[in-house]
């Protein structure tokens, strides 16, 4: 490099971890967890809240949506396990996804949430959203790729886990 500048060193032209570009790349997954976190707190609320939809039959009910999904879905034994209590299905996914929304938001088990929610995308879109065609219709695959990164890398900024992180650092309980 020219004047004396090192590759390893910071500068405002070079492109180093340092500046603005480190700042970006550090937080740059933190409005794919506030926008999973949301969505998944909202799902679960909404499903809770909806009196059509915690029902074994009748419009707007998970019961009725799994019986229509089945002969399209890519796993229809999936679909007759939920079918076996719809309504503890529902139960269950609504709790899930406000598990993993609140995990998610908060930074608290990031991991294990976004695991939980890379779950249940690839169950719904295995089982609800499979026959969209073409596949782009269908919602679940993209939040199901949209958990990965967050599986990866957790929430190492502005949570609970990156708290406790340094709390243990500070005190040298860490590994």
């Amino acid at each position: 490099m020219t004047h004396g500048m090192r590759a390893d060193r910071y500068s405002p032209h070079s492109g180093g971890d340092d500046g603005w570009r480190g700042t970006a790349g550090r937080y740059a997954l933190l409005p794919l967890r506030i926008f999973l976190g949301v969505t998944f707190l909202y799902a679960g609320l909404d499903k809770l809240t909806d009196s059509a939809f915690l029902k074994d039959s009748g419009a707007g009910s998970i019961g009725d949506l799994m019986r229509g999904v089945r002969d399209s879905s890519a796993v229809p034994a999936l679909v007759d396990l939920a079918l076996e209590n719809p309504v503890g299905f529902g139960y269950a996914i609504a709790l899930g996804e406000l598990a993993v929304g609140i995990g998610t938001l908060l930074g608290l088990l990031a991991r294990p949430a976004a695991l939980g929610g890379a779950l249940i995308s690839l169950s719904l879109w295995l089982t609800v959203s499979w026959a969209a065609d073409p596949y782009y219709y269908g919602n679940d695959l993209p939040y199901l790729m949209g958990w990965i990164p967050l599986v990866l890398a957790g929430a190492p900024l502005l949570s609970v886990d990156a708290a406790l992180r340094a709390r243990r650092q500070r005190t040298g309980q860490y590994r």
